[in-house]
């Protein structure tokens, strides 16, 4: 994981002018929005931040730094929010049976003791996650699909061991097989 810790997360994207004060609207892209409070500092690249201040999430408008002017405001329309995952588990909050997706990432999934693959990423398709699973060699072989899809839901996701990189899924198998 320690390639991971240098790796950022896209959290939120600056969008156009809002009036005459330089407030900015905020399109968040993240499923934590307490995050986003005044003073809150988050990377626009590798090194240079900035800092949000009057923040109104019900209206999805902020400031950033000590900008009050449209003008310079629009120098950063379009700039993207970043957070580090070491940030990202310091401010955001997660309930029990909850994941970060960059934890997911890399675990292998299992059914009845078989590897079926190793997590590529997830994928939110409506309301429903899915794990987007890289088909690990020995079954590519036998024929299955490079990639497939399982949704993290019940009754497919069974276990979730983070510690160890495993997750059980049930019905996985039936799922690759139809891919």
């Amino acid at each position: 994981m320690s390639n991971r810790s240098n790796k950022l997360l896209h959290i939120a994207t600056l969008g156009k002018t809002v009036g005459i004060r330089g407030d900015m609207k905020l399109h968040i892209q993240s499923d934590f929005p307490e995050q986003f409070v005044d003073g809150a500092s988050f990377l626009i690249n590798k090194k240079d931040r900035i800092t949000l201040r009057d923040v109104n999430l019900d209206r999805g408008i902020v400031k950033i730094n000590e900008i009050d002017n449209p003008e310079d405001a629009k120098k950063f329309t379009n700039t993207k929010l970043f957070a580090t995952y070491e940030e990202t588990r310091k401010n955001c909050h997660l309930q029990e049976g909850e994941y970060f997706w960059f934890d997911l990432e890399d675990c292998e999934v299992y059914e009845a003791q078989k590897l079926l693959g190793k997590v590529y990423e997830l994928e939110r398709l409506n309301a429903t996650n899915y794990l987007v699973i890289n088909t690990s060699d020995a079954l590519v072989k036998e024929g299955y699909a490079k990639r497939f899809l399982i949704p993290f839901v019940q009754p497919f996701k069974q276990s979730v061991d983070i510690e160890n990189k495993k997750i059980i899924v049930d019905g996985g198998l039936d799922i690759l097989e139809a891919s």
